[in-house]
């Protein structure tokens, strides 16, 4: 490996993070804050950043899959590294794990976190919380690929390592024009967010904070209450339709934009995923409904929200889940691990490794009763490569593996199984609330600094598909 390489690109992200420290400064002049925190975080990542770009030697444009993984890795963790600055600078917490572990969450696209009382914290540190996630979501990495022409050769390994889901889909034969299309794509779906939210009683700030929170199926408000806050049926199914959206394949959207909605709808892996969140919203609404907890109307509303927000990995809330029936609460918990569609700006599973798994099981079931019979695993009609299947297999058994081994860890620091399994489930998907004493109404500032270090690992592996980081911990990825 170059090490060189590497870290001339993570000088580049260092400068990057920089100016993006800057954006919510408008903010805080707004609202009469003090600009320092901002302005002394954004010198040191720009005196660093500055200095490798240039002592370092010249990049070369072939970037390797290994120098690909590493760039990727590190660079989300000198992002939720550098990125926590303005909360020490401001005041907002003088701990270093908490601040690291709200970043850490901002990237990934989490959304748990350390702050009890979110109003009270300064608008402009809001506005950061907020845009670590917009920046999360696409991905920083692909971000960087597209704004830096010097990667353009060698930015398919950085977009593989980066690019949730099974398959890269690639839009176009550049990969760097492919980043700038998805941000496009990104960017347009933002600010038509913004416009509606507005129209609904929003003012700028909020509408902007969830705007970006819910693209980037990040769920931090700016409200202590979340989106329950508002009291709004128009802003529900507002942010509902856009929880949907930004859990869809990116690609899709991309055809959608141009007029092509026969891409969406004879995509399988997007059927089935509406088909899990109207089906678990009816079924969930009819309980809800059926127990006396709310009228026809409100039990739909509450249920397709809160379906949405944890099978999309969003996190908003508008009520209290764990409130509702036990198979209500089981339904959620499902969904968490299931997350959103490959492509999308979703956490979990993926819903395409669902679709394969269920189809793998069945032609395996379909061998045993005809053993000389020829099946094939199938996808949009076209045969899954074997090598898809076993990374998929792979993929589940590690996951599952992690999942369970953490659970364990986390009980060792005195907590109930509830509440540990929910900090994982919620955690390693990328979601935010989880069950027990880190539930929707809950935060995570009460546990051990360990165990915000090890959630903080988890919402890692879980936003770069375990794989980039299970590698990068491998003695032999580091040999020669």
């Amino acid at each position: 490996m170059r090490h060189s390489l590497v870290l001339k690109v993570l000088s580049f992200l260092l400068v990057f993070i920089g100016g993006a420290i800057l954006l919510p400064l408008p903010f805080s002049f707004y609202y009469n804050e003090s600009p320092l925190g901002f302005l002394y975080s954004t010198g040191l990542c720009w005196i660093l950043g500055f200095s490798g770009i240039i002592l370092l030697p010249k990049v070369q444009k072939d970037i390797r899959s290994k120098e690909g993984f590493a760039i990727v890795g590190f660079g989300w963790l000198v992002f939720a590294f550098f990125g926590s600055l303005p909360y020490l600078f401001s005041g907002a917490t003088t701990s270093m794990t908490d601040a690291f572990f709200e970043t850490m969450s901002g990237i990934t696209t989490t959304g748990a976190t350390i702050f009890v009382d979110i109003e009270a914290l300064p608008k402009g540190i809001l506005m950061w919380r907020s845009l670590t996630q917009w920046f999360g979501g696409m991905g920083i990495i692909v971000l960087t690929i597209a704004i830096l022409p010097f990667l353009g050769v060698g930015g398919l390994q950085l977009f593989k390592a980066e690019v949730p889901g099974p398959v890269v889909d690639k839009l176009s034969p550049r990969i760097a024009q492919t980043a700038k299309i998805l941000w496009t794509v990104y960017v347009v779906f933002t600010a038509l967010e913004i416009v509606l939210l507005m129209f609904g009683g929003m003012d700028l700030f909020d509408s902007m904070c969830h705007s970006f929170t819910t693209l980037a199926t990040g769920g931090f408000s700016p409200k202590n209450k979340s989106v329950g806050f508002y009291s709004s049926a128009y802003i529900d199914y507002t942010i509902t339709v856009f929880m949907i959206i930004a859990g869809t394949n990116f690609s899709l959207l991309y055809w959608l934009l141009k007029g092509q909605i026969k891409h969406l709808f004879n995509n399988g892996e997007f059927k089935f995923y509406v088909a899990i969140i109207l089906g678990s919203s009816v079924v969930i609404g009819f309980i809800l409904f059926s127990n006396n907890q709310y009228n026809l109307f409100e039990s739909f509303r509450y249920s397709i929200f809160q379906v949405a927000s944890l099978m999309t990995t969003t996190g908003f809330g508008t009520a209290d889940y764990e409130e509702w029936s036990a198979a209500s609460q089981l339904i959620l918990l499902a969904l968490m691990f299931i997350g959103g569609s490959s492509g999308s700006t979703g956490g979990g599973l993926k819903v395409v490794r669902l679709i394969i798994i269920i189809r793998y099981i069945y032609t395996e079931l379909v061998r045993l009763m005809h053993p000389q019979a020829i099946v094939h695993v199938k996808l949009g009609g076209v045969t899954v490569e074997k090598k898809t299947l076993t990374n998929i297999g792979s993929f589940f058994m590690i996951y599952v593996l992690i999942t369970a081994s953490s659970t364990i860890v986390i009980s060792l620091f005195g907590l109930d199984i509830v509440t540990s399994i929910g900090a994982v489930a919620t955690t390693i998907n990328n979601i935010g609330p989880g069950f027990g004493l880190v539930g929707p109404t809950e935060n995570f500032a009460f546990l051990p600094d360990i165990v915000k270090w090890i959630l903080s690992l988890l919402m890692m592996l879980g936003r770069l598909e375990i794989y980039t980081i299970v590698i990068l911990l491998t003695p032999a990825f580091w040999k020669k």
